[in-house]
């Protein structure tokens, strides 16, 4: 009697187990890490494959992959509405002051969708892909690993209003960066966190220039960027022309997902202003830059939980929204 009770609590526990990993959503509906498994179960596998061979081809698409599903989820929420090209009823959330010469990657995520359809046909969201392929280029990058929640359906419309205006921006202040978090229902640790993302990528002169030559609007420089650092980047991002000229985010270990980031930063060397604020204006904001500088396994295990927050905001579930079989159109029905 006791083996049939105990073998009856164990089985209990783990039909329990997904849910350990589920967020339910708005709509009642369970995003979980096991959505796919009877449906796609290669879905991960192939996700894996294309973006290391991606990131294998060019360094820079591991950032780029991670900045897509940032960029996507930070508008009407994660529902790959960033993928959708310009069409008639449609104008693209590519073409956005934040988007526009910037976001890159949509070829991999095209890659993926071929393969994925292939596989699984009218099964996986692009929304999924996108979380997914975030996931695996932290991880080739050196970074941590989570299990991503799945279960989203793709939007049937875009927002050009939203990308240009929800996405924090690197020029904004502190406050404003805080409260496009706390807008999408995220906090301060998950802003200083998935800040971290910074370690790997590039910025372009433009979204920086003013810490240089302007950046109060009375022709000085911003003093919180250290002035060696500062000389070297007005050597190829000078006051006029250049827009496009490329940095790296973390000069240290550009390519590694690390926590150097945050120890250039404690250094007065973060890029962006959207960077060096988190240092000089909120307390408890430097006290994390301090502690993820010391240690990345703290960083490490509060990204990968913010990126589940963040992978959790607003998605379509059930009857909302769709499968897309092609990322950059909603289908025609």
């Amino acid at each position: 009697m006791a083996k049939s009770m105990n073998y009856l609590i164990v089985l209990t526990l783990l039909a329990l187990l997904p849910l350990c990993f589920s967020y339910k959503t708005q709509s009642g509906y369970y995003l979980y890490p096991q959505f796919y498994d009877h449906s796609c179960p290669q879905v991960q596998q192939i996700v894996k494959s294309v973006v290391a061979q991606a990131v294998s081809r060019d360094r820079r698409m591991a950032a780029s992959l991670l900045r897509l599903h940032f960029h996507d989820c930070f508008v009407k929420g994660c529902d790959a509405s960033l993928l959708l090209d310009n069409s008639g009823s449609i104008v693209s959330e590519k073409g956005s002051n934040t988007n526009r010469n910037s976001a890159r990657g949509f070829e991999v995520i095209d890659e993926i969708k071929a393969a994925v359809e292939k596989a699984c046909p009218h099964t996986v969201s692009c929304a999924d892909i996108l979380a997914l392929a975030a996931r695996d280029s932290t991880v080739i990058a050196g970074g941590p690993n989570w299990e991503v929640p799945v279960g989203r359906r793709d939007a049937r419309g875009a927002s050009l209003n939203g990308s240009n205006n929800d996405i924090p921006a690197p020029n904004n202040t502190f406050n404003t960066i805080l409260t496009k978090f706390k807008r999408q229902g995220l906090d301060l640790v998950d802003l200083v966190a998935l800040s971290g993302a910074h370690t790997i990528g590039n910025s372009r002169c433009v979204s920086f220039r003013q810490r240089l030559y302007n950046q109060n609007r009375n022709g000085q420089p911003d003093f919180t960027l250290d002035q060696a650092y500062a000389s070297k980047l007005r050597n190829q991002c000078p006051r006029s022309g250049g827009d496009q000229n490329l940095f790296f985010l973390d000069y240290v270990s550009p390519f590694n997902f690390d926590n150097s980031y945050y120890k250039n930063i404690l250094s007065y060397k973060g890029l962006l202003n959207s960077d060096q604020v988190l240092l000089t204006k909120n307390h408890a904001s430097m006290q994390l830059v301090k502690q993820y500088a010391e240690n990345m396994e703290l960083f490490f295990d509060h990204f990968a939980k913010s990126m589940v927050n963040m992978g959790n905001i607003s998605p379509l579930t059930g009857e909302r929204g769709e499968i897309r079989q092609n990322c950059r159109r909603i289908n025609n029905y």
